[in-house]
């Protein structure tokens, strides 16, 4: 059989010359090689995991869906800056809630439940409203006759003070014990006027709670508390009402300056009280 076929010359008289004229494909081995990599990727990924191409807009899209799940594990802060947390915020709670925050005396802003996220203290589930989860440790610290030590109220770096009247509390670091939890947060509030290493737990006095209400401190925030509730001795404590001062909570960011921007606790003020005052 002759080149080209007849039937071609036939049909188009000037064939020869166009099919002689056609440069002749010469192989490329770089392009070769690179389309066989691209081929070869595609398709182990697609072998992997068939909803490859499906998944990857969720993962750049949102990030806010790994925060459904509560933990205690610290990952770093889900939110880049208190602006990212506050825009957030504001379609998903009520009304004008959100302005109220910093500004309503007794409460906390926006920059302080940042700091909560960023030392993994707090978690929220994504919600319409959202929910915070707090772990804390309850302190019942006994006196004598039956008395316990209660925080009656505090005193904040704004000037305001808000009511307690409640065990010495703090919220819990990540992979914390309680034991850990306990000393803590006696140094912290307490640790003005005793000396370190006098906390005794007393045994078998460990109670673990939950509650969920409105919260006082971010209104129009529920809050899930999980209570981990124990008695303890602590020695040096003066018999009648005292104050102490709160030590820096937390540490600052990156040099963010955020820890200025947020409201802190500077006093905390004590007094004993019978425990069955405290008995629900």
């Amino acid at each position: 059989m002759s080149w080209p076929p007849q039937s071609i010359n036939k049909s188009l008289p000037n064939a020869k010359s166009i099919f002689f004229n056609l440069p002749k494909p010469t192989p490329c081995l770089p392009h070769v090689f690179l389309t066989a990599i691209s081929l070869l990727f595609f398709i182990s990924s697609t072998k992997r995991n068939p909803s490859f191409v499906k998944f990857l807009p969720f993962v750049s899209s949102d990030r806010r869906r790994f925060l459904k799940i509560p933990s205690m594990s610290h990952s770093g802060p889900p939110f880049a800056t208190p602006q990212a947390l506050s825009d957030w915020l504001k379609p998903r709670l009520p009304s004008d809630s959100l302005a109220l925050w910093g500004v309503k005396p007794g409460t906390k802003n926006v920059h302080n439940l940042w700091l909560e996220l960023s030392e993994g203290e707090t978690s929220i589930v994504d919600s319409s409203p959202p929910l915070r989860t707090v772990n804390v440790v309850t302190v019942r610290v006994m006196g004598k006759d039956d008395l316990v030590l209660v925080e009656s109220r505090q005193q904040l770096s704004d000037g305001s003070f808000r009511d307690r009247f409640r065990p010495l509390s703090e919220k819990m670091k990540p992979n914390e014990t309680v034991e850990e939890a306990v000393a803590r947060a006696v140094k912290e509030e307490l640790g003005s006027v005793i000396d370190p290493g006098s906390v005794r737990i007393v045994p078998g006095s460990y109670i673990e709670k939950l509650e969920e209400r409105n919260s006082a401190s971010y209104p129009g925030l529920p809050v899930r508390y999980v209570l981990h509730s124990v008695d303890a001795w602590v020695e040096g404590l003066p018999e009648e009402d005292f104050c102490t001062n709160e030590q820096e909570e937390y540490q600052d960011l990156n040099g963010t300056m955020e820890l200025e921007k947020a409201v802190s606790v500077r006093k905390h003020f004590w007094k004993w009280v019978s425990s069955d005052s405290l008995r629900s």
